[in-house]
């Protein structure tokens, strides 16, 4: 699985869990970015991202990420370590 593969993925919950069918993520984006994304609806994000794939993040990972590309890159590090 590459990168690409999770953003469109990722693409998909988003759009599920904000109720935007017109939500496009590319790796620089950030929550500013994005209408509906804020404080409360990142930890859903971030559940469901974790549900999806069956991995967990720290409270000091998902403080940690800066766009979409560095929580993929999160994913892929930890199925790869699973």
């Amino acid at each position: 699985m590459e990168q690409s593969e999770i953003i469109n993925e990722l693409t998909n919950i988003w759009r599920n869990e904000l109720d935007d069918d017109k939500i496009v993520l590319t790796p620089d984006t950030t929550a500013k970015e994005v209408d509906g994304w804020d404080s409360l609806t990142n930890i859903q994000l971030i559940v469901a991202t974790e549900r999806k794939y069956k991995v967990r993040f720290s409270a000091s990972e998902i403080m940690n990420f800066k766009n979409i590309g560095e929580l993929a890159d999160a994913v892929l590090t930890k199925k790869a370590n699973a």
